[in-house]
C-alpha cells in the first residue's frame, strides 16, 4: 500500500470508485474530469495544483495523492502547503476521501499516516485536520492519528459543525 501522485495508470479503479460514491454529497467527495476534459488532462491539472497552476479563485497550492492497494485505487488525500481563512476555520492541511467499499478496513487511518508524512517534507510541523461533527469514523481515525480537539465551529445554517484538529508532526 503507497500513496502516488495521480497516474493515468489507476484510470479505471479510479473511474470505478467514482461510480461508487455517484450518490455521496457534501464537500468531501472524489473529484471528477471536468466535460470535455480527458483522464490525461485531469491527472495533469490535479498535479499542477501542486505548483499553483491553474487553482479556482480561493484555492491554495495543494499536493494531491492517491492511495493505491496492490493495483487497486483506494482513496486520495490533498496536502494544502498553506492555509487560507476558509481552510484555517474549516477545511485544513489535511482532507482525505477512502472509497466506499473500501471504508471500515483501517484505509483511513493509514491515508492519514501517510499524508502526514508529506505535509512533513514541505516543511508543516502542527496539521489542521478537520471533520463533520457527526462524521464518528473521521473523528475516530484523527484521534488515533494524535490529533487535539481545538474547537468545534460553526459552518453555516443548515451545515454541520467542523470538529478541528490539531496533529503535532
Amino acid at each position: 500500500m503507497q500513496l502516488i501522485l495521480p497516474s493515468v495508470k489507476y484510470k479505471q479503479s479510479y473511474l470505478k470508485a467514482l461510480e461508487e460514491g455517484r450518490e455521496e454529497t457534501g464537500i468531501v467527495v472524489l473529484r471528477k474530469p471536468k466535460v470535455g476534459e480527458s483522464f490525461e488532462e485531469f491527472v495533469k491539472n490535479i498535479c499542477g495544483e501542486a505548483k499553483g497552476l491553474n487553482l479556482p479563485e480561493g484555492w491554495v497550492p495543494a499536493s494531491e495523492f492517491w492511495l493505491i492497494d496492490g493495483s487497486e485505487f483506494v482513496g486520495r488525500v490533498s496536502v494544502r502547503h498553506t492555509l487560507n481563512n476558509h481552510l484555517l476555520k474549516i477545511g485544513g492541511h489535511i482532507g482525505y476521501y477512502i472509497r466506499t467499499s473500501k471504508r471500515k478496513m483501517g484505509y483511513g487511518k493509514k491515508i492519514l499516516k501517510l499524508a502526514l508524512l508529506k505535509a512533513k517534507k514541505l516543511g508543516i510541523t502542527k496539521a489542521l485536520v478537520t471533520c463533520d461533527e457527526g462524521n464518528i469514523g473521521s473523528q475516530k481515525i484523527i484521534e488515533a492519528s494524535s490529533g487535539i480537539l481545538e474547537n468545534i465551529v460553526e459552518v453555516g445554517e443548515n451545515l454541520p459543525k467542523k470538529r478541528r484538529y490539531w496533529i503535532i508532526i
